[in-house]
């Protein structure tokens, strides 16, 4: 299952536009001698990479009451981090993974140096999308640059990163798992959620907003827990990148701690949990609710 064949498809497709759109703006350049390093942090954003923390932006924005314009920054941004993590992520100092996305990982194609520079320059541009004037008042902007500092700092991806490292090897907890999960994969797509709701002017204090936050926080987990069982069930060719790379590397996984019907019921107890969250809302949120199923019945 794929993001269009859940969502309704037109949208899917006018979301699509609309944040490719945004993208291409944020990586014109007019310098001869960056062409190269541009170019690389295209190869790093574009296709065909499923856009689920930017629909989740939009569709966030959409359920606060917010106008999809207002979203924009936010969706760039998001899409803009991830590619940054990805591209790191394959470095070999880490991962070290050949392919993404079905194509060869930007350092096989680019070199290990380039890689490295492009993700820090899709970074810095992903800062630069959520600061720049926009129709959001200047004082969100500014609380939406904290948290998206804080879902790629140390108390989100970055320290997620490294306890995927620090625990390979080991015999972590369910609860360590858990924690590794939630900072290096949850965190951004909670961010995605958060960051969509704010720009559409909402107030945080509301009940609707914190049932915002719960969903995000499930789904996040449960993205990391699908790509776990992935991992071990998928076809290769299908989802774009190598498959049972965790074991080998002695990854700690759900699939690890909880077995693959263990790993399933998980998933499937987070999709419960996003749901529940949203039952304060009317069919306004239904593009969430469909996602989450996406998050955990997807296939790539």
């Amino acid at each position: 299952m794929q993001i269009h064949e859940t969502v309704n498809s037109e949208r899917y497709l006018t979301l699509r536009a609309r944040l490719d759109n945004g993208l291409r703006k944020r990586l014109t350049h007019s310098s001869p001698s960056l062409e190269k390093l541009y170019n690389a942090m295209a190869y790093g954003v574009f296709e065909p990479g499923k856009c689920l923390r930017p629909i989740l932006a939009y569709s966030a924005c959409e359920a606060m009451g917010g106008p999809l314009d207002a979203a924009d920054g936010v969706a760039c941004a998001v899409e803009l981090m991830h590619a940054y993590s990805l591209i790191h992520d394959d470095l070999p100092a880490l991962d070290d993974a050949l392919v993404r996305r079905g194509k060869p990982a930007l350092h096989v194609a680019y070199g290990e140096s380039t890689a490295l520079i492009a993700g820090d320059a899709l970074q810095a541009l992903a800062f630069e999308s959520l600061a720049q004037p926009s129709t959001v008042s200047v004082g969100i902007r500014l609380q939406m640059v904290a948290v998206m500092a804080r879902a790629v700092g140390p108390a989100g991806l970055a320290g997620g990163q490294f306890l995927d490292i620090t625990l390979a090897g080991a015999r972590p907890t369910p609860e360590q798992i858990a924690e590794m999960q939630r900072l290096k994969t949850g965190a951004l797509i909670e961010a995605s959620v958060v960051m969509g709701a704010m720009a559409s002017g909402a107030n945080v204090e509301t009940s609707h907003f914190v049932a915002l936050r719960k969903y995000a926080e499930q789904i996040g987990r449960a993205f990391q827990v699908r790509d776990d069982i992935l991992d071990v069930v998928a076809d290769p060719v299908a989802l774009g990148k190598a498959v049972h790379a965790d074991q080998p590397a002695d990854k700690s996984t759900a699939v690890s701690s909880l077995g693959l019907e263990g790993a399933r019921h998980y998933a499937w107890q987070l999709l419960q949990g996003a749901l529940t969250a949203l039952e304060a809302f009317g069919p306004e949120a239904d593009a969430l609710r469909q996602l989450a199923h996406v998050v955990v019945e997807r296939d790539l």
